[in-house]
């Protein structure tokens, strides 16, 4: 009588350590999806075709390599770029996020070069008839797109002559909103100019009498 008491009380533990683990997996299994901002990860080979994946989350990741691949809006140049660098992995960063106000998220995607990872290409996709369509793109290097509190903000370096690829003079940040027109105006822009002496004193601020 004991003994079958005692097997019946490891039995009842075991099960409440299996129910424990399975819950435990299942709140640590997902990792969701991003609302917005660069997942700055080099994605993989593609292995589907560029339709909608579900997230855990209920949204939808594309297969962002595919679906440039597939877009006649990017130019062949870009394409040309847009080649596993080690392995399997893409110079490929990709955002997701609310820029148009539609009712699934809109996917950014920069294309990237391998050796120094300058932006090639940045551009905008959104969801219209159960398919993505390039709504934006800017393809003059190096420029690269991020999502910005629903503002599609792109940054463009600026070279003088002489500089290295290393050492822009500068950058311009221009910053997009959608329009009831269905597509991006410019709002405004900001042109920032970089030190180019690294051993510059600063400048002494006097102090307030």
């Amino acid at each position: 009588m004991v003994r079958g008491t005692i097997q019946a009380a490891i039995t009842a533990v075991s099960v409440l350590v299996a129910l424990g683990l399975f819950v435990s997996a299942c709140g640590t299994g997902g990792t969701g999806a991003r609302d917005e901002g660069p997942a700055h990860e080099v994605a993989g080979r593609p292995t589907a075709s560029p339709s909608a994946i579900p997230t855990t989350a209920g949204h939808s990741r594309m297969d962002a390599v595919q679906l440039v691949k597939d877009d006649p809006e990017v130019s062949p140049e870009v394409k040309r770029e847009l080649k596993p660098c080690v392995g399997d992995e893409y110079p490929i960063d990709v955002s997701y996020g609310d820029l148009t106000g539609g009712p699934v998220t809109d996917i950014v995607v920069n294309v990237l070069t391998c050796g120094d990872a300058v932006g090639v290409g940045s551009y905008v996709y959104r969801e219209k008839d159960d398919r993505y369509e390039n709504v934006f793109k800017a393809e003059e290097p190096p420029v690269y797109a991020e999502i910005d509190r629903g503002d599609l903000v792109v940054t463009k370096q600026v070279y003088a002559k002489g500089d290295p690829v290393s050492n822009p003079s500068g950058e311009n940040v221009i910053t997009y909103r959608w329009t009831t027109a269905d597509r991006f105006v410019k709002e405004f822009s900001i042109h920032n100019e970089y030190s180019n002496s690294v051993d510059e004193e600063p400048t002494p601020v006097p102090e307030s009498t």
